[in-house]
């Protein structure tokens, strides 16, 4: 026990804890989120390709299956989720995302509009020529190989890229408490910048973007703030505004189409999400201008048509689709990337720095490669050429010794013990031979066809040849200036391979404020029994027939630009814009009011009316506790969506509302009748009710009965013969007027 105790380890948890996360934070950071500044590449990336290089999948060669390549990086390599292998493998065949795709895929890799690759079962792959520029000196020993997660392979620390990949193809990660978001560039232009650099170290960050002046997006589209551009690149952080490109045409019936032929970055892979957000927009009537959306992109190339009604401001509707649609979007950008294990924060000249540093270190690997191996190759040569010149001596001491290892011996240290010569004066010329070891075997080795004039002579020019590589390494690797011309010269050669024309446009555009676009005309809104609301055009409720109509108890002729204002049991107004009232035709449902204004539950409409008519209107209120008002419409202009509309007493609800208007009110004409649950009936002079604030409570209209309640006001011409009441047409002269504290008679309501 005792023993237990002294291996027993006190540590302090919140400590403890720091120390996990912090590791695991390190861990994202270097080993899965960020790129390294110098091939470009996220680890799984690198390790895709790795493993596809080991299986042999070059350009030249079939494609092989999605599946297994995933399975080769993810055993070997990479020990994390098939699925996030695969993702990664996708996005590298990603023509709209990467200006250089460094996996060819054969299949369904998904498309600009957001589809998604098909199983990696059912797809192949094989490297592009593009990614051969970042694996195929890979043999050359340039860069640091280390063990895997397992320890039972090898794999290398960063991929030999011979073309600056993090500028070209951008890339985006989150890590913890970190993100990187580096947006892609013309190959061209970046070559371009770096050949300048290796030109002139001290060169400027502005006559940099001489040669590199903005990204280049696979998916075009245009720039609008160029000007923000130098800070941009300067600080390595700051954000790019970014605009569809359009194209404007003649439409059908007199229509405009607007056309859009490139997408901004930020939508690549997910097209049809921008297609719906503007499908929406028209839906939901934000834009009066447009009459229709549709997608007609092919394999051309992007199309997406918007058809602008007759007769409308086509520069002020595209300055409402930049301001309410991704058509102009953001670009964030942030040039983080791990140099020497770290996080750095770089601007545009530092990367190229960074990348041409990586050069100088691989190109001087390189040709320390090719120096060892044509020395080593011109040290056999040598000792070929010189063994054709004492051919006769060497096939004699073959001939004179008992073994290979003996005839060895004297050919590289002239021991001639033991080997029978023909004369004193062979052996003492074989002691003088020393031949290297090298020299020595291929000697051995060498075919008696090599004794042929002509192929003498080609040991000749071999010979030849590698003194003169020779001379140029040595050249290379004691002059910079001489490397430099090899890895331009290279750069120079991958350019003219790779590079494209640029495809994203600069421009400096003050964005412009949108001036909202209404034509004014009439609409009907039309309320049915089960509380489903919708508007119609004029046009479409004159031609629907009568009957039709007859199943809308409420029917409203209004502005397209006022607003239903809705009265409730409970005291309140609702308001909702005719623009977000479904337009529909006669048959269909509509939407349910209670959706449009957020009634309650149990929240009874009593009054629906324009805000334009209830601004000139004067709204009779009673309760079924027995109040009675008059409120001015005016009252109850605001552009809250719910305002309280009066004041009620706790368990009092609003029994009925009744629109007037002024000449009702001041012509003394107009009778007010109401009606209890018990069928006592009461009347009076309009004129006797008072004009209150919607504030108040009201007056005491008529004395209830403890078990009884107003459930029905109405207000009639004071010689009018009936009123209708549920219904049915009722004696109007029946109803008594008395004073309104008083209590009322039974009405004959059979």
């Amino acid at each position: 026990m005792s023993q237990e105790k002294e291996n027993i380890i006190q540590l302090d948890f919140s400590e403890e804890m720091k120390n996990a996360y912090r590791d695991y934070a390190v861990s994202v950071i270097v080993a899965r989120a960020l790129p390294d500044a110098r091939d470009g590449l996220k680890p799984v990336q690198r390790r895709i390709l790795y493993a596809m290089k080991e299986l042999g999948l070059y350009p030249d060669r079939p494609h092989r299956k999605s599946a297994r390549i995933v399975g080769d990086a993810m055993g070997k390599y990479h020990p994390h989720g098939d699925s996030s292998i695969y993702e990664a493998l996708v996005h590298m065949t990603e023509e709209y995302s990467l200006n250089t795709p460094l996996v060819d895929g054969h299949g369904n890799f998904g498309s600009i509009d957001g589809d998604g690759a098909a199983a990696m079962r059912y797809t192949e792959a094989r490297l592009s020529e593009a990614a051969m520029t970042m694996l195929e000196n890979l043999e050359k020993g340039l860069v640091e190989f280390g063990p895997n997660f397992d320890e039972s392979e090898k794999e290398p620390l960063v991929l030999p890229a011979m073309l600056p990949n993090l500028l070209i193809n951008g890339t985006t990660g989150i890590a913890v408490g970190m993100a990187t978001n580096i947006p892609p560039h013309n190959l061209g232009e970046v070559v371009d910048a770096v050949i300048a650099y290796m030109d002139r170290p001290g060169i400027s960050l502005q006559k940099l973007m001489d040669y590199v002046p903005a990204p280049d997006f696979p998916t075009g589209g245009i720039i609008t703030n160029a000007s923000e551009l130098p800070a941009i690149y300067e600080t390595g952080e700051g954000k790019i505004r970014l605009r569809a490109r359009t194209e404007l045409e003649k439409g059908d019936n007199g229509r405009t189409n607007i056309v859009i032929t490139e997408i901004p970055y930020t939508v690549s892979g997910n097209k049809t999400k921008l297609v719906e957000s503007l499908s929406s927009l028209v839906k939901d009537r934000v834009f009066e201008e447009i009459y229709d959306v549709r997608d007609e992109s092919s394999k051309e190339g992007i199309r997406v048509v918007i058809e602008v009604k007759k007769g409308r401001d086509i520069e002020n509707l595209l300055n409402g689709l930049y301001k309410k649609s991704q058509m102009e979007d953001t670009f964030g950008v942030n040039l983080l990337a791990i140099t020497g294990g770290q996080p750095k924060l770089f601007n545009l000249k530092s990367l190229i720095e960074e990348f041409v540093l990586f050069q100088e270190e691989l190109y001087t690997k390189e040709y320390q490669f090719l120096l060892a191996k044509a020395q080593k190759r011109l040290e056999i040569v040598e000792g070929l050429i010189k063994a054709t010149d004492v051919i006769d001596l060497i096939i004699e001491i073959l001939r004179g010794s008992s073994s290979v290892k003996q005839a060895r011996a004297c050919l590289i240290d002239g021991v001639t013990d033991d080997i029978a010569f023909k004369s004193a004066a062979s052996e003492k010329q074989a002691k003088t031979l020393l031949f290297t070891g090298a020299q020595a075997d291929a000697i051995l080795t060498m075919p008696l066809s090599k004794l042929i004039g002509l192929e003498i002579l080609k040991l000749h020019g071999e010979n030849d040849e590698l003194l003169s590589s020779i001379a140029t390494y040595e050249k290379v690797l004691a002059d910079v200036r001489e490397l430099y011309k090899v890895i331009k010269a290279r750069l120079r050669k991958y350019k003219k391979q790779f590079s494209r024309e640029r495809k994203t446009e600069l421009a400096d555009v003050v964005p412009k404020a949108y001036i909202e676009e209404v034509k004014i005309e009439d609409i009907y809104v039309c309320i049915d029994r089960f509380g489903y609301m919708k508007a119609m055009d004029e046009a479409a409720f004159v031609r629907a027939s009568d009957e039709a109509k007859q199943e809308y108890p409420h029917i409203i002729k209004m502005k397209n630009t006022d607003k239903v204002c809705l009265f409730t049991d409970q005291g309140n107004m609702h308001q909702v814009r005719a623009d977000r009232i479904p337009k529909c035709k006669i048959k269909d449902k509509g939407a349910l009011v209670h959706t449009l204004c957020k009634l309650s539950g149990d929240e009874e409409a009593l009054l629906y009316i324009p805000f334009e008519d209830l601004f000139e209107s004067m709204l009779l209120f009673t309760t079924k506790g027995g109040y009675i008002k008059l409120v001015s419409g005016a009252e109850f202009e605001t552009n809250r969506s719910q305002v309280a509309a009066t004041k009620l007493e706790q368990g009092d609800e609003v029994s009925g509302i009744v629109s007037l208007t002024a000449s009702d009110v001041l012509s003394g004409m107009k009778k007010v009748i109401l009606i209890t649950e018990k069928k006592l009936s009461l009347g009076f002079p309009l004129s006797e009710v008072s004009e209150l604030k919607k504030t108040s409570r009201g007056v005491r209209a008529i004395l209830l009965d403890k078990d009884d309640k107003l459930v029905f006001s109405t207000v009639v011409d004071a010689n009018a013969e009936t009123f209708s009441y549920k219904g049915k047409e009722l004696n109007a002269k029946r109803v008594r007027n008395r004073r309104r504290a008083a209590k009322g008679q039974k009405a004959n309501l059979d």
